[in-house]
């Protein structure tokens, strides 16, 4: 079989999204008064188009964004506002990417219908040259702040930040990126500049405030939580002020519940992250008063299995 024909097939399988089964109960539904928002996202997707074979493993069946997509559409059925996100590292992990360089999960990220995507590490594992070839396969925008690639084929292609109206509600989202020197070769990030995410992150918060945003979001392949010095999500949260929720990636943690850190002024930040592979999809739904400020927050990682 030829690539095409491949590929067309696998879409056709992994994107079949009319098979899901309700995976939620006890919902609560916002009064008359209220509007709400429901935040699902993912991160680390690695490749992981099909589940995990069925063989005895720890994840044996599970995951996989064949399954996600009946999930998502599930719960998209649901609700009057969504937005579906994405911290990174979608690439590198099965040989999907190998044979066909991220186009598969570009396209069936597209047919689940993800509204924006940071990019993590792996995202530069063929290059800026890789990722730009495949881009045009993503319907959706990436967004990251601190990566400079003005200098590079990227320049005009990755969003500083994106802000998205869902009835009454504007979020606005703006992405991190780890440090790559180090982690990934030079030549796979060529020219690209890493600019301190702390500052970058005080500067997206002024300039989302400024354009009227109710919710702000930052997409962060970071990573969750470190010993040392190196910034992650909490420090992140500790020291800037006004971002409401963070989405992590990189360091792949299974969260059973988002965890909340007061920052500057008292600031009240929620970060989550939902493991990796298209195990976990993490759901956030924020309620709104008529003075559109933040009520309350709704939170849960679901298993997909």
């Amino acid at each position: 079989m030829d690539r095409r024909k491949f590929i067309q097939k696998s879409l056709v399988a992994s994107g079949a999204l009319g098979l899901g089964q309700s995976v939620l109960s006890g919902e609560a539904t916002a009064s008359p008064s209220m509007e709400r928002i429901c935040i699902l996202h993912t991160n680390d997707l690695h490749s992981r188009i099909h589940a995990f074979p069925d063989d005895g493993g720890s994840f044996a069946n599970q995951g996989g964004m064949a399954k996600l997509g009946n999930m998502v559409e599930t719960i998209r059925a649901k609700e009057k506002n969504l937005l579906l996100l994405d911290a990174g590292d979608i690439f590198q992990g099965t040989p999907y990417f190998n044979v066909y360089g991220g186009e598969l999960e570009f396209r069936l990220m597209s047919i689940i219908g993800y509204d924006a995507s940071t990019l993590g590490n792996h995202d530069f594992d063929n290059g800026l040259e890789g990722f730009h070839k495949q881009l045009h396969h993503a319907k959706f925008p990436f967004i990251n702040s601190n990566y400079d690639f003005s200098r590079t084929l990227l320049a005009n292609h990755i969003a500083p930040y994106k802000v998205i109206r869902k009835g009454r509600i504007k979020v606005g989202i703006f992405g991190l990126g780890i440090e790559l020197r180090g982690l990934v070769p030079d030549k796979s990030y060529g020219q690209t500049r890493y600019l301190d995410p702390v500052g970058v992150a005080q500067d997206m918060v002024q300039e989302l405030k400024g354009k009227g945003c109710n919710l702000i979001i930052c997409l962060s392949h970071l990573g969750f939580s470190y010993r040392t010095a190196k910034i992650d999500d909490q420090k992140l949260a500790s020291q800037v002020g006004g971002i409401d929720l963070i989405i992590g990636g990189h360091t792949h943690s299974f969260l059973e519940q988002p965890v909340e850190v007061r920052g500057p002024g008292g600031h009240l930040t929620v970060v989550n992250q939902a493991g990796r592979s298209a195990l976990r999809l993490g759901r956030l739904n924020y309620e709104f008063k008529k003075n559109q400020k933040i009520k309350t927050a709704l939170s849960e990682n679901l298993a997909i299995k």
